[in-house]
């Protein structure tokens, strides 16, 4: 009998044994797939300063004088004192990025969009502009600002054509931001109350929007009004410019050496036929008009910069990339 009971406990603590291996195996497998587990490829931020205060400007408007240091936040009402040049957002705005690109948005009057091309497929807003200043316009390790954009949009940022003259967003009552992360795609929004141009004021909601392993960002605006001259665009810096349609969709873009280095860069807005009413060549961009609507508009935007990794060469190489990225718009309405 003894026996016996020694082999049923012998065969319990191995079955125990056994059951611990297999949960033991189980944990590891799940550190495994947690180490193997793909690197983030997008992020988007808005950082503010601290340790300072408000003080009059010698142009004539109020700075940020005195910080010591920046503050990631995730949502900002942007403050009243706040226009360009106020020392008070790094980088002047929110920035948002994947494993190609960078992109920023001025958040003041102006509200253009500006590039960061990347030499690299790491992360890297978070080290921008943090010494105050900015010296993101010269080559650092990432890469660098690599875009003038002067008096106009950008690259698919929003204005108002009124009288032939794109008005920006200098008057409105109020401009809120939000960021957000997660694991699929990093979103940057602004609710823009109040926004007066011409004889009209409207509120309008803009949702910029970037995924891994692509140089575009999705761009969706809202206006509260159904107004016409909405318009979007891309900087003209005198290279090439080239248009191109199907039944659906349709591109605008440029290319050549038109950056800060210089060297070569292409730049693309993707637009939906159906929402627009025409292309035009204004003041300092080349011009897309939306139709007057109430109802989400969504185009892409994006910048090709040569020394990206993998970067595109050659205009020719540009060309084949945004035609498939147009059929592919046409077949599934989206990229």
């Amino acid at each position: 009998m003894k026996t016996v009971k020694y082999i049923i406990i012998v065969f319990m603590f191995i079955s125990i044994l056994a059951c611990k291996n297999e949960e033991t195996k189980a944990v590891l497998e799940q550190v495994a797939k947690k180490e193997l587990k793909s690197p983030v490829k997008t992020y988007a931020e808005i950082s503010i300063a601290e340790g300072g205060k408000w003080i009059d400007g010698e142009r004539g408007h109020k700075e940020y004088n005195g910080g010591t240091s920046f503050k990631n936040v995730n949502q900002l009402q942007v403050p009243d004192n706040h226009t360009d040049h106020t020392w008070y957002l790094r980088y002047e705005g929110p920035g948002w990025e994947n494993n190609k690109i960078g992109y920023r948005l001025y958040l003041d009057w102006r509200n253009a969009i500006d590039i960061f091309g990347k030499t690299t497929d790491k992360m890297v807003l978070s080290q921008v502009g943090q010494d105050g200043f900015d010296s993101y316009h010269e080559p650092q390790s990432w890469g660098q600002d690599i875009l003038k954009v002067g008096k106009g949009l950008g690259i698919g940022s929003i204005g108002r054509l009124v009288d032939n003259n794109v008005l920006h967003f200098k008057e409105v009552d109020n401009t809120h931001a939000t960021i957000k992360n997660t694991e699929s795609n990093s979103t940057v929004i602004i609710q823009y109350k109040g926004w007066k141009t011409g004889k009209d004021k409207i509120d309008l909601k803009s949702t910029l929007s970037i995924a891994p392993d692509q140089r575009y960002t999705k761009h969706t605006i809202q206006p509260s009004k159904a107004i016409n001259g909405i318009v979007t665009g891309i900087v003209n810096h005198g290279v090439n410019f080239i248009k191109k349609k199907n039944e659906k969709w349709a591109y605008i873009a440029t290319y050549g050496k038109q950056t800060l280095v210089p060297d070569n860069l292409g730049m693309a807005i993707f637009y939906k036929l159906e929402t627009t009413t025409e292309v035009k060549k204004g003041a300092n961009d080349y011009l897309i008009e939306f139709k007057p609507t109430t109802k989400p508009i969504v185009f892409y935007f994006l910048g090709a910069w040569e020394q990206e990794v993998d970067g595109i060469k050659t205009e020719k190489a540009f060309i084949t990339y945004l035609n498939e990225k147009l059929a592919e718009l046409n077949n599934n309405d989206k990229l």
